[in-house]
């Protein structure tokens, strides 16, 4: 089980540790519907250094880039983040990720920590071009300080114009002391905020920095859980429950992040795909009744026959309701039309609903 640079931090606050993607993680310190209403409401901090970080560089690293992703990188200047995924041979995804762009020839690619060594060995047999390939995930820290009042909290820690930084965009500079600190406005909370990136040994004189920052704004430290019902709420995919190696983009509704402007891995087969349309389809929705969807159970229609399953579903903190995402054949896939989940003998009634179910 790996440690991350701030575990005694984490433990130091009593936070519940849970054994997640290899690594030890708090994944909650006051309960998970505290947590998630300071981050709607406040602003909270994440410890998501579990996260890998890829340097590609070299006169190649764009055409590396271009051919194992399905976004189009060439589209990004320096200082431009950009969603993406990667795609298969076989018409699921690798991976999802984020692309930032330092310069021309410098990108940082951000991947799940469950697909570290998967991502890296994947990328690296496409490497026929020879791009330079560096793994920093052992080396960086990630916070991802998220919520309405984190660029009020985080200004005096930076010279960065927090407050007028456009989405998915990023600046190096100096934070809370600390040179070359990535400070990006990206998130995965649907709430605004920043994500920082830097070295493991800067991390304690970041984290106080943080925590002194945003302590009249209310910051409280937020584990994974919370961090799960956020993204939930917002609709954004989690690897391993709404993707994975057997779902397309297309099927998962990230057709926006598939361009075919370019080549790409398996792009010919995705974009049959999008002309025909897919068989199946990623859908949100709500529960009509008291009842919470969790991942795998079955979907059903009238008749109780199984036509899907959850993919991810909770109770949503800000809603009070049950919500989830599934995959169910494209004919049945429209905004409100039913479906039923089955939670033990009882099939309960939901309604297909438009994504983000949290509307701020």
């Amino acid at each position: 089980m790996k440690e991350i640079a701030l575990s005694k931090k984490h433990k130091e606050l009593n936070a519940k540790m849970i054994p997640f993607a290899g690594f030890n993680m708090p994944v909650s310190y006051e309960g998970v519907n505290v947590e998630h209403q300071n981050v709607r409401e406040k602003l909270g901090v994440f410890d998501v250094s579990h996260m890998g970080e890829f340097l590609i560089s070299g006169e190649n690293a764009l055409e590396l880039i271009q051919k194992i992703s399905s976004n189009d990188a060439s589209k990004l200047t320096d200082g431009k983040a950009q969603y993406s995924c990667m795609p298969n041979e076989k018409g699921g995804i690798v991976d999802d990720l984020i692309i930032y762009r330092i310069d021309a020839e410098k990108y940082l690619l951000v991947v799940n920590a469950s697909n570290i060594e998967k991502d890296w060995n994947w990328i690296a047999h496409h490497n026929t071009m020879d791009a330079t390939m560096r793994d920093m995930s052992d080396e960086m820290s990630l916070l991802a300080i998220q919520g309405p009042k984190a660029a009020e909290a985080m200004q005096s820690l930076t010279d960065i114009d927090l407050t007028n930084m456009k989405f998915y965009t990023f600046e190096v500079g100096t934070f809370a002391g600390v040179e070359k600190v990535i400070v990006s406005a990206t998130g995965y909370t649907g709430s605004g905020g920043f994500e920082i990136y830097f070295k493991n040994e800067d991390a304690e004189q970041i984290w106080d920095a943080v925590m002194e920052a945003g302590k009249d704004l209310g910051i409280k430290p937020i584990g994974l859980a919370a961090r799960d019902t956020l993204r939930l709420e917002m609709g954004y995919c989690l690897y391993g429950n709404d993707i994975d190696e057997t779902t397309s983009p297309i099927e998962a509704g990230l057709g926006w992040i598939t361009k075919f402007t370019k080549e790409f891995i398996n792009s010919e087969e995705l974009k049959k795909q999008k002309e025909n349309g897919p068989s199946r389809k990623l859908v949100a929705f709500e529960m009509d009744e008291k009842a919470i969807p969790r991942k795998d159970y079955d979907i059903v229609d009238e008749n109780g026959k199984k036509i899907g399953e959850v993919t991810s579903g909770t109770m949503s903190p800000s809603l009070e309701k049950g919500i989830g995402l599934g995959y169910v054949p494209a004919d049945i896939a429209g905004i409100g039309n039913k479906i039923h989940i089955q939670i033990r003998k009882k099939a309960v009634p939901a309604t297909l609903v438009k994504l983000p179910f949290y509307k701020g």
